[in-house]
């Protein structure tokens, strides 16, 4: 991985050059060495996030400004879905209507096996805590475009979803605390429960305060070896908050990446500002080569609800 300087460091170096004219160049390029050396070491994300260089980012898998083409031109890499609608700023799944479902679904099937997704998306309206809903989920499935009820996607789905769940349908005294951002991971006989908020497929999540806030809102998944991470940056600290931490998932290859909402009684704003796919390079001793294996139902090693009789 590669660090970047950030565009608040950039405007620091520009400001720098402007006051320090008279500087003799051979001092002025020591002291850019000394100041560029102290921005990437106090910058709180670039130690906590540091991003792959543009060759490493798979632009035909990901999702971001300006949207050209989105939805409509037969060259565009993603289809629209149910309400989902284009604006300058964001792809808009709900508005903050009732009874609304909208997705983004890719067209390319994916096929890296170490990947990294990072997604920045925004949830707000006018109701009051609780007096919101339904949420948003990011998915890797065998299945696109398929309306239903799980945030606007199918049940019974087959492969990964992230939800973001901003109403708590469960008796309110239950251990979560919404919103509440969880992993489930599908494999076609799998159902979310609406009435227990996934308690019983949750393979690991986290409280976040995802909805109205005043901070950019952003989650990572991260998989590699088998192992899947999930974080969250969503109180404006620049840094990620481990959220669940899964070992021994396989994923099918030839999946699509998706986004769906989904409203009813209540309802939200549910957007998506970016959605950015990277491609790890990880190496692999001979010994791991030879314990892949070709999977093609998505599991979780040793646990019963994913043993095939």
């Amino acid at each position: 991985m590669v660090a970047t300087v950030t565009e608040s460091n950039l405007g620091l170096l520009r400001s720098f050059f402007f006051l320090c004219p008279m500087f003799h160049l051979k001092n002025i390029r020591k002291t850019t060495c000394l100041f560029l050396t102290v921005c990437l070491s106090m910058s709180p994300s670039l130690a906590e996030d540091q991003e792959f260089i543009d060759d490493f980012l798979k632009r035909e898998y990901s999702l971001a400004k300006p949207y050209r083409g989105l939805g409509l031109s037969s060259s565009s890499q993603w289809d629209l879905m149910g309400t989902a609608m284009v604006t300058p700023d964001h792809v808009r799944l709900t508005p903050d209507l009732q009874s609304r479902q909208g997705a983004v679904w890719s067209r390319i099937p994916f096929f890296e096996r170490d990947w990294e997704l990072k997604v920045q998306f925004k949830i707000h309206g006018v109701g009051k805590k609780n007096l919101n809903g339904d949420g948003m989920a990011i998915w890797l499935t065998k299945d696109r475009m398929q309306n239903g009820p799980v945030f606007g996607n199918m049940d019974q789905f087959v492969g990964l979803g992230i939800l973001l769940d901003t109403y708590p349908n469960a008796d309110k005294t239950h251990d979560k605390s919404f919103p509440y951002v969880s992993l489930m991971l599908g494999n076609g006989t799998l159902s979310y429960d609406h009435d227990s908020d996934g308690r019983h497929t949750e393979l690991g999540g986290c409280t976040a305060m995802v909805r109205n806030a005043i901070y950019d809102t952003f989650l990572l998944v991260r998989y590699s070896k088998n192992r899947l991470k999930l974080m969250v940056d969503v109180d404006g600290k620049q840094e990620w908050k481990d959220c669940a931490d899964v070992t021994g998932l396989r994923l099918p290859p030839g999946y699509f990446f998706g986004a769906s909402s989904a409203t009813g009684d209540l309802s939200d704003n549910h957007d998506i500002i970016s959605m950015k796919l990277y491609q790890l390079t990880i190496e692999r001793s001979l010994e791991e080569e030879q314990e892949e294996e070709d999977v093609t139902v998505p599991r979780v090693d040793d646990m019963d609800q994913f043993t095939v009789a």
